[in-house]
């Protein structure tokens, strides 16, 4: 029994607690393909922190000319994109070169290096079973004041598809503002879901004019 639960205390000091939703992002410092970066650069505005298993790699390519090309409508909703594998600078720039030869797409935004791994492991991008070295597909959205809104991991046969992370930068940014939530799949301009009633009076009271009630814990709302 002894032996067991020093067995379960050394895992839980080997793997360190991974970050949750809604604590505050761990800060980094960082090289990257843009010079030094670090989290308190992106105060004020949204930002994608995203990891990948390694360079000159095939789902890792296809991910970051689709990130490339969505750009400037992640920049339109005030969210910036960074980037990260344990590989070197030296490796990132001259993959980023590869794919504007090969490609024909220039990637605009920095890519971090992580040879030590520090930010992968603050943010819980390295899993067992997966890899020892390599990061998994893990996205990070982050908040303008530097908390964490939404973590997605993938496994690393399996590329993210970059359209669902900007509709979930687009409704995150939505909740936020209206203070209210989205729908299944939900997409800009649709309807938005009314939080719902914590008293029976509340629960009975009328719907609102510009939106539509299916029952009580189901009231849309126009945006």
């Amino acid at each position: 029994m002894a032996w067991h639960a020093a067995c379960h205390a050394g895992r839980a000091m080997s793997h360190p607690t991974l970050p949750r939703l809604n604590d505050p992002a761990p800060e980094f410092e960082a090289r990257t393909t843009h010079g030094p970066r670090r989290l308190e650069d992106y105060a004020g505005r949204w930002l994608v922190l995203f990891s990948h298993p390694a360079d000159f790699t095939p789902v890792c390519t296809s991910e970051f000319v689709a990130f490339a090309r969505r750009f400037d409508e992640f920049q339109a909703e005030e969210c910036d994109l960074l980037g990260l594998s344990v590989d070197s600078t030296y490796a990132h720039i001259a993959w980023l070169r590869s794919i504007r030869e090969r490609f024909g797409v220039d990637v605009p935004f920095p890519v971090v290096e992580d040879v030590s791994m520090t930010i992968a492991n603050a943010y819980g991008m390295v899993h067992p079973g997966a890899s020892d070295t390599s990061t998994v597909r893990a996205t990070f959205v982050i908040d303008p004041d530097g908390m964490l809104r939404a973590i997605v991991y993938y496994p690393l046969a399996v590329g993210r598809s970059v359209d669902e992370i900007l509709r979930l930068v687009r409704a995150l940014r939505t909740a936020a503002r209206l203070r209210m939530a989205t729908p299944e799949a939900w997409q800009p301009g649709q309807p938005v879901v009314e939080p719902p009633p914590e008293t029976m009076l509340a629960a009975e009271a009328a719907p609102p004019t510009d939106g539509q009630c299916v029952d009580w814990y189901y009231r849309t709302r126009g945006v």
